[in-house]
């Protein structure tokens, strides 16, 4: 009877294995080439994966936006929808983000609104069509981004299309095909890295490691960001990013803002710029902090995948191709 349920276990177990990718696949998939730059005339859809959001959000500054830049973006109403702290059930985005990336003549997606919700599509079923494709989110929709890349397909853009205009032009510029400035930030540990540029929210990534959509991190450069979130607890986070390995084999890693309540944070304590630094100086590769981006002003936008040089003497973060 032991050896009939040892047998069973491992059958099942291989079974699981055929059906559920390990993490890390992205070192065996096949990159996609990226997605054409938007020209006048394309199409974008716009898709709340988590949180609901208020239903008398105005999105006419976004439209015109897009509309100068002669782009088409589509707001469907579920975009305003509600379940508990949903923006919809698990199904019900699910369905809405198969049918924004199944659709051939839509040229990206653009994901609204925030709070938690994105890893539950992931969860819940949602598979991406084997095809590149823009995408603009942050925050929760990290989860997104993450899974796209680890996917093999280029296009996902850490970023907003809403606040400042210096940040929509960038935006803008990246789903164009147009040139970018670097990002200056403070070099903490000196060098040079080139990689592909994997950015998330800490928290969000954090929860997937160990999932099929945990991108591999090999050769990386690695920005985070993160907001709500004291010391202690990015501390607790980070150790479990070097406890598991998934830094061992990144090229460079910088940090954005990382916002927080004061009162998180008592004397004798660590700051948080401290326990960034404590925790990711000692890798063994260049370290920048204090980048311009995350939850915030300024939050400039970065692309998932695109080769990228980090120096870690000046500070600066610069986009390759």
């Amino acid at each position: 009877m032991a050896r009939r349920r040892s047998l069973l276990i491992a059958g099942a177990t291989a079974a699981m294995s055929a059906l559920w990718p390990r993490s890390g696949g992205a070192a065996n998939r096949t990159v996609l080439p990226a997605p054409p730059p938007l020209k006048p005339g394309a199409r974008l859809r716009a898709v709340n994966p988590g949180t609901w959001m208020d239903p008398d959000t105005d999105f006419d500054d976004l439209i015109d936006r897009c509309e100068k830049q002669g782009w088409q973006l589509q707001i469907p109403d579920s975009v305003r929808r509600q379940w508990r702290y949903f923006s919809g059930t698990d199904q019900e985005r699910v369905a809405d983000l198969q049918e924004a990336w199944s659709d051939r003549s839509i040229d990206g997606v653009l994901y609204l609104g925030g709070g938690w919700g994105g890893a539950r599509i992931l969860e819940a079923g949602f598979r991406f069509p084997r095809r590149p494709l823009w995408s603009v989110g942050f925050s929760d929709s990290s989860s997104l981004l993450l899974a796209q890349w680890a996917a093999g397909l280029p296009g996902a853009i850490h970023g907003s299309c809403f606040g400042p205009d210096e940040r929509w032009t960038r935006t803008a510029a990246l789903l164009s095909g147009q040139p970018v400035s670097p990002l200056q930030g403070r070099g903490r540990v000196r060098g040079l890295a080139q990689g592909p540029l994997v950015v998330s929210n800490l928290t969000v990534a954090t929860h997937l490691i160990g999932t099929p959509w945990f991108p591999d991190l090999k050769g990386a450069i690695l920005v985070l960001e993160d907001v709500g979130e004291a010391p202690y607890r990015i501390d607790r986070m980070l150790t479990h990013w070097r406890s598991a390995g998934v830094l061992a084999a990144v090229a460079g890693v910088a940090t954005g803002r990382f916002s927080w309540k004061k009162d998180d944070i008592l004397p004798g304590d660590f700051s948080m710029e401290q326990i960034l630094e404590e925790r990711l100086s000692d890798l063994g590769i260049p370290l920048v902090m204090d980048l311009p981006l995350g939850h915030g002003r300024p939050n400039m936008a970065l692309p998932l995948g695109r080769k990228a040089r980090l120096n870690g003497t000046n500070g600066t973060l610069e986009l390759l191709q």
